[in-house]
Formats: C-alpha cells, sequence, structure tokens
C-alpha cells in the first residue's frame, strides 16, 4: 500500500550528511514490497452500477458541438498561450 507520495528513504537525514565534502555510503534498509486491493472490489461495483452510455451527458455534447461561438475566443487563446508556454521535452538535454 503507497502511504505517502513523500519517500522516508529520499528525505535528508543527518546522519546522512558529507562531512569534509566526502558522500557518506547509504545505508539500505530491505523492506517487503506490499499491496492492498481491498478497494478493487468496491470500485468494480461502483463501476458496473454506471451506465455504459449516459443520455444527458450525450445530449450536451451535441449541443456543445452544435454551437458555433463554443469554444470561446478567450478560451482557445487561454489554450493557445499555455501550449506555447510549455517547454517542449523532447528537446531537453538533462
Amino acid at each position: 500500500m503507497i502511504n505517502s507520495t513523500t519517500s522516508t528513504e529520499r528525505s535528508l537525514r543527518p546522519e546522512m550528511s558529507a562531512i569534509d565534502g566526502q558522500p557518506v555510503a547509504r545505508i539500505a534498509a530491505p523492506r517487503a514490497d506490499s499491496m492492498s486491493t481491498g478497494n478493487a472490489a468496491a470500485l468494480r461495483s461502483a463501476l458496473a452500477a454506471q451506465p455504459e452510455i449516459r443520455p444527458e451527458v450525450v445530449a450536451r455534447a451535441r449541443a456543445l458541438a452544435a454551437d458555433p461561438g463554443y469554444p470561446s475566443h478567450a478560451i482557445l487563446e487561454r489554450v493557445s498561450q499555455q501550449i506555447l508556454a510549455t517547454p517542449d521535452l523532447s528537446e531537453d538535454q538533462s
């Protein structure tokens, strides 16, 4: 089971500090892998209870697709600015 997004194995600990610029050897503490699937059955049950096609969502999508003003010019501008501001990770040289 994943308990946290912060691993205690990676956090800064005083005993792991370098002295005189020399790196300190890391002490590995092996732990057994574990996984909890207790909520998987509840998730499957909740998903099975949902209809495969929701008519109200389809109707809204059709209405939006027929609207020539959707999405608005302002939304298109914001999305295009975000795309242009996003770094190209294929050019990352690190």
